[in-house]
């Protein structure tokens, strides 16, 4: 949300004075219609005629004064400062309106109980299973997520390659680590975190649409279930809002993983915040950016889990975003199913960039909104949890964060 920026004189009116150089202005009492005739006479003493009279010069015509456009500039100048400031109006009147219903959603004390429900997770980057991690990492991992509600680790395992297929170079650790969670944190499952560019917005990207690619990512899957992950997390964007050959994929996925007993969870983009904004979004800009609240529910009624990406919303302040992230909670929990867990994301990184500053959207904000989402729409919810994005850029404060607002338990020691 935001907005965009946007500055004659007449020629010389001289006249003519219709006498040319030199001529001898006439008398006023006597005209040249009223004098005799004129006679000269030589020196012979001949007298001869006058020369033929000179014929009055006409004098220059007046020049037609130039329009002066004067006049039209400035009131053509009112006219489109007026237009754009009602266009203006247009634009801020329901963007203003959304923001200040985003504060009241802020506002108001969170039920009680409304705490984790042993159902979080947290996103690892890709260094846990590509060999630069050790035991005593996974050692150090398992004392930080003892006593707190995480039951999922979403670790980074492709990308996929545009044909959807994966080399098994991108996880060559994955038994290691998954053999090493198991026996520090028993209950806790792996799933492997797998994702790519899709080709909506750009020539480049895997193409949900070829049939190939979606029996490729298939094979990906059983390859990384082979290799003792517990589940598939699937995360491609740009996904736009009613993609069917998504859909289609997600039930071969299903079908694949309900038959090894393994979880299927995806990452989901933010729900409208505005009716339709992600088809006015597309139009506008070619990134619709949101789901329509009825794809979402779509989406969520094939999987295990959904975890929202509720953050790099372009909200201003900790108030906004945090309404904003109540709203999301709201808008999820009234179309996730009651045997999908519904997880919302906290943003455990601090970066600036266009779409998301570090001084908004916080770990504290995002619980208080994930809280009052929760305590409007459905309190009791019980597959209802948040997920940590992401483990390597998280600071001390965000983990306090999560465990004062929302986990409630300190750390145990080893």
């Amino acid at each position: 949300m935001g907005g965009t920026r946007m500055d004659g004189t007449p020629g010389d009116d001289g006249h003519a004075d219709g006498n040319p150089a030199g001529q001898n202005h006439t008398p006023a009492a006597r005209t040249p219609e009223s004098r005799p005739p004129e006679t000269n006479t030589d020196h012979s003493g001949t007298a001869t005629p006058p020369p033929p009279p000179q014929p009055k010069p006409t004098p220059d015509p007046e020049p037609e004064p130039a329009s002066d456009p004067a006049p039209s500039r400035p009131r053509r100048r009112r006219i489109l400062r007026r237009s754009l400031g009602a266009l203006l109006a247009l634009l801020l009147v329901p963007l203003l309106t959304a923001e200040a219903a985003l504060w009241v959603n802020y506002t108001g004390d969170p039920a009680p109980g409304t705490r984790t429900r042993g159902r979080d997770a947290l996103w690892l980057g890709h260094a846990w299973v590509d060999g630069r991690k050790a035991e005593r990492d996974v050692r150090d991992l398992a004392r930080r997520l003892r006593g707190t509600g995480i039951r999922d680790l979403y670790v980074h395992s492709g990308p996929l390659e545009h044909d959807g297929t994966l080399p098994a170079s991108a996880y060559r650790k994955a038994r290691w680590f998954t053999a090493a969670v198991h026996r520090e944190l028993p209950g806790v499952r792996v799933q492997a975190w797998l994702g790519d560019v899709l080709a909506t917005e750009t020539p480049d990207g895997l193409r949900l649409e070829r049939a190939a690619t979606r029996t490729a990512i298939l094979a990906s899957t059983r390859a990384v279930l082979d290799a003792g992950f517990q589940g598939a997390h699937f995360d491609l964007e740009p996904l736009h809002s009613g993609d069917r050959n998504y859909l289609a994929l997600l039930d071969d996925l299903r079908g694949l993983t309900h038959a090894r007993g393994a979880v299927l969870s995806v990452a989901a983009h933010q729900i409208d915040p505005l009716p339709a904004l992600h088809s006015l979004a597309g139009t506008a800009t070619g990134h619709p950016k949101w789901w329509s609240q009825a794809f979402f529910g779509q989406v969520a009624r094939r999987v295990d889990q959904i975890a929202v990406m509720s953050y790099d919303t372009m909200q201003p302040s900790q108030s906004l975003y945090g309404g904003y992230v109540a709203q999301q909670t709201s808008l999820a929990l009234e179309v996730t199913p009651d045997g999908t867990d519904l997880l919302m994301g906290l943003p455990f990184y601090h970066e600036n960039r266009f779409g998301h500053w570090a001084h908004a959207e916080t770990v504290p904000a995002a619980v208080r909104g994930v809280r009052l989402g929760l305590s409007r729409t459905d309190a009791g919810r019980a597959r209802f949890g948040v997920a940590l994005y992401v483990d390597f850029a998280a600071t001390e404060a965000d983990w306090r964060a999560y465990r004062d607002g929302w986990a409630a338990t300190p750390p145990t020691a080893s």
